[in-house]
């Protein structure tokens, strides 16, 4: 597995991360067991690059990395995040609750140090100086290593770095999601921030293997996704038929298509695709050593301008690129 240094930092972050979300709620069922063995799996394959955040199951999955960690902490770089109110709802990016939150984390982690600590959202009744000026002090205190922010605009990750540096930006980015290419990822290559997508398979869409929203387990939160309307699911299955074609000619799978486009978008991009399944893992981590000629990257880059929907709720997308 290759690694690079993460933006600013000095973390050797395996290139492709592995997102723990699904592991905890959102996607249906869950499986501890599995999850587990899939965490494994993936250190075992040379992955170090472990997303997670406090919000996830209401703290079930720091608590389901806790167990690996314990076992393996020297092989995993930690990423997790805070912001979200499980409890309340809403968000909060105050200077008392970071703090607050970062010792929550560190207990259910069962660890004395985050490798990388996010801001989950930008609060937008506190300044992101503010906010920022409070983990930065979690630095100080050798509780957190490095510093990022979760779907920042351009301006407030310059901000940002005002106070401190700002080693990842972690924003939604696929085949299908571009509109940080215009301002975030230049802003981030200014700033020498790594980007780290999350969602690179479109929550699975861009897999091929969701051809019927009905399919979905009543927990399943894409139930819910504008994306996933009925007539905007239909019209983006064109996106995925495009995918297969490419596929068939590469003898890959759709999936791998698209973690590898982003492979080819630069150096200082890291996705997280998410799974809970040993078997998908594998899927995925075939898709570092996949190469895209220019004909092929022409082809799926013409794909976005076909997508029907919006990529969040319509109270979700008030709280991106703040």
């Amino acid at each position: 597995m290759i690694k690079r240094k993460l933006g600013n930092s000095n973390l050797d972050v395996s290139i492709l991360g592995l997102g723990c979300m699904g592991m905890s709620e959102w996607y249906g069922e869950t499986n501890d067991e599995e999850s587990l063995a899939t965490i494994h799996a993936a250190l075992d394959a040379g992955i170090n690059f472990f997303d997670t955040a406090d919000v996830y199951g209401n703290g079930h999955n720091e608590i389901l990395l806790s167990k690996v960690l314990k076992e393996r902490r020297d092989e995993i770089i930690i990423a997790t995040k805070f912001g979200f109110l499980p409890k309340e709802g809403g968000i909060s990016g105050k200077p008392e609750y970071a703090k607050q939150a970062c010792e929550a984390s560190l207990s259910r982690l069962g660890t004395d140090c985050i490798d990388l600590y996010y801001l989950h959202r930008i609060d937008p009744n506190v300044p992101v100086e503010e906010s920022v000026g409070a983990m930065s002090e979690l630095v100080k205190e050798g509780k957190v290593k490095y510093l990022g922010l979760s779907e920042a605009s351009a301006e407030s990750l310059k901000r940002a770095c005002n106070v401190h540096p700002i080693s990842a930006l972690q924003t939604e980015y696929s085949i299908w999601i571009k509109d940080v290419e215009e301002k975030i990822l230049p802003a981030c290559r200014e700033l020498n921030i790594a980007f780290v997508p999350y969602s690179p398979l479109g929550r699975g869409f861009l897999t091929g293997k969701v051809k019927d929203k009905n399919n979905f387990d009543e927990k399943d939160f894409r139930r819910k996704v504008h994306l996933f309307d009925d007539d905007n699911f239909t019209a983006n299955l064109n996106i995925v038929k495009e995918l297969e074609l490419i596929a068939e000619e590469k003898k890959c799978t759709p999936g791998q298509i698209a973690i590898a486009w982003l492979f080819h978008q630069g150096d200082d991009i890291f996705p997280i695709p998410g799974t809970k399944r040993r078997t998908y893992l594998k899927e995925n981590i075939r898709s570092v050593d996949l190469k895209l000629t220019e004909d092929e990257l022409n082809r799926i880059n013409k794909l976005s301008n076909i997508v029907h929907g919006k990529r969040k709720s319509e109270g979700g997308m008030k709280l991106v690129n703040l």
